[in-house]
């Protein structure tokens, strides 16, 4: 443990023991004798907070959190879970933190506070963004940098700290943020754009309260987010597109409501079909693209704006090799414990593999056969 990563820690007492709180949203607690001993001996104090960090833990979920930083031995590339996902196009997916404030009940990947996942991860902003760099320079074009985890993003502290540190590359073109919109505020508006932050892309699914609420699945304050999707169009420096999820039977009623806050706002929007996945939350069945582009297509006659197709700037881009191939068997070493239950992220060849149904434990070196290696993602299996 560093200096600096001490001085993302604060101090909180609870009598008998002392919380300690790194980057807001995590913790981990001490004895308080224990503190008290340390605390005025940097070398000790070093020491029993990097014992601390080994028990660290997401008060949103009280998941067990790891803290990936360039000390780790980690690598950045391989999970699609953290780090960078570079599906060889010019976005390229930054992925800082894991964990959401809300249940949504239409969640791709089952994130939020109630969840099947076991743990969760926080990234070192300057590890993430120098990656992020290296990427960005062997792609030698114009690139998009979108901060899109499996969670919200603005409950990563050191957002504004990752923006700045990804502003600096010289192909960034622009810089985009998926939020959920709820813990936005004027002051954190003005600090990311201030940052460098081009666009927010708000998923606003409702403007109707109980069926914001209902999709939500959790409280959900729809008068704030769209007061923060007014202050953004109209008082900042960054674009607004509005990104709600149409979910056939349930928000059906509230797409023209979207779409002329959009209109009002003078911001893009950009409706998303809701899709089945094996892991995400399924309330419906999902439409088929046909007729949803048919919807789509009667909506654009009858607000006079275009839903379908539209600019984003997205151009195909030379490939990350991979080094490896699907079906390749490969010597890891499990660096730490995956999102669910007996998952382990596994490293090799300057990527994490995320090996499922394996009891390994950390340190272990492992024969891994890999079954996926599709966009530098790996999945392998133990042999």
């Amino acid at each position: 443990m560093t200096t600096n990563l001490i001085e993302k820690i604060e101090f909180e007492d609870f009598g008998s023991y002392v919380r300690a709180r790194f980057m807001n949203v995590f913790y981990f607690d001490i004895e308080k004798e224990l503190f008290e001993k340390k605390k005025g001996n940097e070398r000790k104090m070093l020491f029993m907070l990097s014992t601390g960090m080994e028990n660290l833990r997401n008060g949103l979920t009280n998941h067990h959190t790891f803290y990936i930083s360039s000390d780790s031995g980690i690598p950045l590339i391989g999970s699609n879970s953290f780090g960078i996902v570079d599906r060889n196009t010019s976005i390229i997916e930054v992925k800082p933190i894991t964990g959401c404030n809300l249940n949504c009940i239409f969640c791709s990947v089952g994130e939020g506070v109630s969840t099947a996942k076991v743990n969760d991860f926080v990234v070192e902003a300057e590890y993430l963004a120098d990656e992020f760099a290296r990427l960005a320079e062997f792609k030698d074009c114009a690139v998009e940098a979108n901060i899109n985890p499996h969670g919200e993003p603005l409950l990563y502290s050191d957002l504004d700290i990752l923006i700045k540190g990804i502003s600096s590359v010289r192909n960034v073109k622009a810089i985009s943020i998926n939020t959920n919109g709820t813990l936005l505020s004027k002051e954190m508006i003005d600090k990311l754009c201030k940052a460098g932050l081009t666009r927010f892309n708000i998923s606003l699914n409702a403007v109707e309260p109980k069926t914001a609420v209902k999709l939500a699945g959790s409280s959900y304050n729809v008068a704030h987010v769209t007061a923060m999707a007014e202050y953004i169009a109209k008082n900042s420096s960054a674009e607004l597109l509005i990104a709600p999820v149409f979910v056939p039977g349930v928000n059906d009623k509230e797409l023209p409501g979207l779409i002329e806050l959009a209109k009002n706002l003078k911001a893009r929007i950009s409706i998303q079909n809701f899709l089945n996945y094996r892991l995400g939350r399924n309330p419906v069945r999902q439409m088929p693209f046909e007729k949803f582009y048919a919807v789509l297509k009667e909506l654009e006659g009858k607000h006079k704006i275009q839903l379908i197709g539209g600019d984003f700037g997205i151009t195909r881009t030379k490939p990350l090799p991979k080094p490896f191939r699907k079906g390749e068997t490969v010597r890891a070493v499990i660096a730490c414990n995956g999102r669910y239950k007996d998952e382990r992220i596994a490293v090799a060849g300057n990527r994490s593999i995320m090996m499922q149904n394996c009891i390994k434990t950390t340190g272990s070196q492992v024969r891994v056969r890999i079954t996926r290696n599709k966009h530098n993602i790996f999945y392998g299996k133990c042999v």
